[in-house]
């Protein structure tokens, strides 16, 4: 791994898991982590629920659009951190790979992508700590 390692969240849309963990992981991080996200079928926007929850805890994403899942940005990235894309997301041999199980937050109310905010972030936390041995 790099002397400062890279991230790849991936899920089908990116408008929802994908995004809140990039978000999560760049504000524990900071530049010590570099971040990306990306999804295999992107959509048009962010879930606006997943906006609101992340403002709440006054992470702002309203800029942010879903990217398209490639092969460069597997290449790229020490960790990749699957979220639901299943075989959708290229697999290189070597790559340090998790799979995370989260619903899908489409279709949820906020307060149930809450929950699903809080469970990111508390993986987000354990990844940072282990990527950063802090």
């Amino acid at each position: 791994m790099s002397e400062r390692p890279a991230v790849l969240f991936a899920c089908v849309h990116n408008a929802g898991r994908s995004q809140m963990a990039a978000a999560l992981m760049e504000r524990r991080a900071g530049d010590r982590v570099e971040v990306r996200s990306a999804g295999s079928d992107p959509a048009s926007e962010i879930n606006p629920f997943v906006e609101e929850a992340l403002r709440e805890i006054d992470i702002d994403i309203a800029s942010n659009t879903p990217k398209q899942l490639d092969d460069d940005l597997v290449r790229h990235a020490d960790v990749v951190v699957t979220m639901g894309c299943g075989d959708e997301c290229p697999f290189y041999p070597g790559k340090r790979y998790e799979d995370w199980e989260l619903r899908d937050p489409a279709g949820l109310e906020l307060a149930e992508v809450r929950e699903i905010r809080d469970e990111i972030g508390a993986r987000v936390e354990a990844l940072a700590s282990e990527l950063l041995g802090a």
